[in-house]
Order: structure tokens, then sequence, then C-alpha cells
């Protein structure tokens, strides 16, 4: 069971010792596999293919994947939160960030929409890490408005003749198969949407930018363009039409995954902080005997347990089918926002050695950033949660 890190004497009940088990495999792997090789998949911006191939033959991809597709066989999200937990605990975040979107975003998808045909080609190279797998949403004038997408899908005979563009896409440098929503009825706004995936050989499919973001360094992120795609009417999931629903249906463990990070980053970078506190002087004092400071890292040590409460019941509900978008929602902007308070006073505590590099807090409050903007805003997720309070 093990207890909350940093909050002795509160037993954590997520996990069994199979879990625990799962995690000794995972923390070996990343420390062998990622760690070893971070610093130089930061500079590169993206990881070498090789590692996501080896997750695969470690088990580490697919668990949910039907055993008789090589995966798991395991519907158990718990071993979800496990490799993003260890991964965080590692600070390489940036590096294991593809294996976390394969498993919690894109696979959903290809289980839940795809039709038996579909998974025997598709699922046993997704398990095996032979293929890497994208979710292309969003596009230069379409974010969290996914009704608003512009990308088309004009069916012609046994294809779909795809035109437009995508960016901000996650995996999109190394990824093979790429879920790609598209617009096939201009006439219809939300059933006007499908989705299609798109092997990257294709001809007409081309890669532009690797991004240049501030954080997630090694995690590749890209513009992807569509010019006259001919996708063949098999690689469509789910019916014509049915793209918008399947995305909302997604959502939720979308938003659960990312609350996990959250968390689990966020308690990374306290247990750093707490070590410096105890061993960095200021006037012939450690600073984490000055009481402020002890005040100020009580406080965030009970939101970060609050916190680790809350993801822990949604994750129950997720694998009892009862996780509620708007409980998702509501994880997501509210774990967030707290990482962000606590990776920056975490950083402040640090002083002028925070803002170096070569310190992983720093690295830890640039990858923070962007978890308050992608998979929908704090706004938009407030906004999810205010429908729920039937105040019209």
């Amino acid at each position: 069971m093990g207890l909350i890190e940093g909050n002795a004497g509160l037993e954590r009940r997520l996990f069994t010792d199979e879990h625990e088990m799962f995690r000794a495999t995972v923390r070996a792997f990343v420390e062998a596999e990622i760690v070893p090789h971070h610093n130089a998949w930061e500079k590169a911006g993206k990881v070498d293919k090789e590692m996501f191939r080896a997750a695969g033959d470690c088990g580490l991809l697919g668990m949910s994947i039907p055993e008789e597709f090589g995966g798991g066989g395991v519907n158990d999200f718990r071993f979800n939160v496990v490799i993003n937990e260890e991964i965080q605990r590692a600070g390489v975040c940036g590096s294991g960030f593809c294996i976390t979107l394969h498993n919690d975003i894109c696979l959903p998808y290809f289980l839940h929409l795809a039709d038996p045909g579909q998974q025997r080609r598709w699922l046993p190279a997704l398990g095996s890490g032979e293929a890497m797998a994208a979710l292309a949403m969003t596009e230069p004038q379409a974010g969290s408005d996914l009704a608003g997408l512009r990308t088309t899908a004009m069916r012609d005979g046994d294809c779909y003749i795809v035109n437009g563009a995508k960016t901000f896409i996650t995996n999109g440098i190394n990824s093979d198969l790429v879920i790609t929503a598209v617009r096939t009825n201009q006439k219809e706004r939300h059933r006007g949407l499908s989705l299609l995936v798109i092997d990257s050989g294709l001809e007409g499919f081309t890669r532009g930018r690797n991004l240049d973001k501030i954080g997630l360094k090694s995690q590749d992120t890209a513009e992807l363009f569509f010019d006259d795609v001919k996708v063949p009417v098999g690689c469509r999931l789910g019916e014509e039409g049915d793209g918008f629903a399947g995305m909302m249906n997604n959502l939720p463990q979308e938003r659960l995954s990312i609350a996990v990070t959250a968390v689990a980053h966020a308690r990374t970078a306290y247990r750093w902080t707490i070590a410096y506190c105890r061993e960095r002087e200021a006037f012939g004092r450690a600073i984490g005997d000055f009481q402020h400071n002890r005040f100020r890292l009580a406080e965030l040590k009970t939101e970060l347990l609050i916190a680790q409460v809350f993801v822990d019941r949604l994750t129950e509900d997720l694998n009892s089918g009862s996780l509620k978008a708007e409980s998702a929602a509501a994880a997501k902007w509210w774990t967030t926002e707290l990482q962000q308070r606590v990776v920056s006073l975490c950083l402040q505590l640090h002083g002028g050695y925070g803002y170096m590099t070569e310190y992983p807090i720093a690295r830890a409050y640039v990858d923070a950033r962007v978890q308050t903007v992608y998979a929908g805003s704090t706004e938009i997720m407030k906004e999810i949660v205010s429908r729920d309070l039937d105040l019209d």
C-alpha cells in the first residue's frame, strides 16, 4: 500500500502489491533507459525511438491492450499512474512524456473506437513500441474550440482527401500513427467532425518544425501539414460525424492523466526542496529552520496531500467507469494550478541556484508551465465545472 510521500502516517490505498512490483520494474527502466540520456535528448529536442521500443519490450506500453493483440490485457489505469509517477520522480518528464501520451491519451481511441479489423492491424505495433501514436486536434486557428477546426477530409470513393494543418502536436516528429481530427461535413459544426488514423508515411503528409518550447525540451512538439493526403476510409475511427463525441469521451482520462502528472511533479519538486532546506544555511541556520519557510512548506505539504487523495479517488472512479467529465476538469485545473504554486515557491527557496538550469528545480519550473494550458486551459476547465452548477 505505502504511505503518501512527505505525509508520514497517512496510508495510500490506491495500489496493490502487484502495482508496487510493477513500480520497481518501471523505476529500473527509467533509471537505465531514460535518465542517462535525458540531457542529450533535451538538447536534441526529441528522444531516441529505441527507448520507446525498449519500453514496449519491457511491457510498459499498452497494458490495456487485449492479450490476443500482444498487450497486457489489464484494463487498470493504476498501472498508467505508476509509470507517470516514476517518470516524474526521476525528473525526466520531457523524455518520458512520449510514453504517457501514447498510453493514457492515444491508446483509448484505438481501444474504444477501432473495429476488430483495425485493432488487429494497429494494436500489436502500438503495444510493442514499433508504432508511436500522436493525437492531432489543435490547429493554428482552433485550440480549445475543437468544433472550429478547419482541416478537411473530402470523401473520394474509398478514400478521404485530407487538407489542412495542425500545430502543437506532441509526438509530432517521432509518431508513426496520427489520430487526426478532420472536418467531413462543412454544414454541421459538431456532427461534421470525424477521426482518421493517418500513417506518417503517406504521400502529402509532412512534418513542419520541431517547435522550440520553454520547457519539456526532449518531448518533440510539431506542426503537421496535409496536402491532398489520400487516407483509406478503412482508417476512420468510428462512424463519419462521430469524431467530436469520440474526443469528448476520451478527454476525462486525458485530463486525469495530466492531474496525475501535476501532483507527482509537484511532489518531486517538494521533495528536492525539503532536502535543500535541510542543507542550505543562511545567517548560521538551515533555511528550513526559519518559521516563515517552515510554514510555507507546511501549507504545500497539506495541499499536496489533499491533491493526492483527490486524484487517487478519481483514478478509482475511472477504473469503475464512473469518472465524470466535471470531476476530471476540476482535478485538471486545481492540481495544475497547485503545481505552479509549488514549483514557484520551491524555486524561490533555492535562491539563485534555483535559477540555474543545472539544478533540477529550474527545469521543473519551466516544464510545469504548460500544464495549465494544454488539454483545455484552466479557464475552459472552470467553464466545464460551472455548467454543472445549474445557474442558468
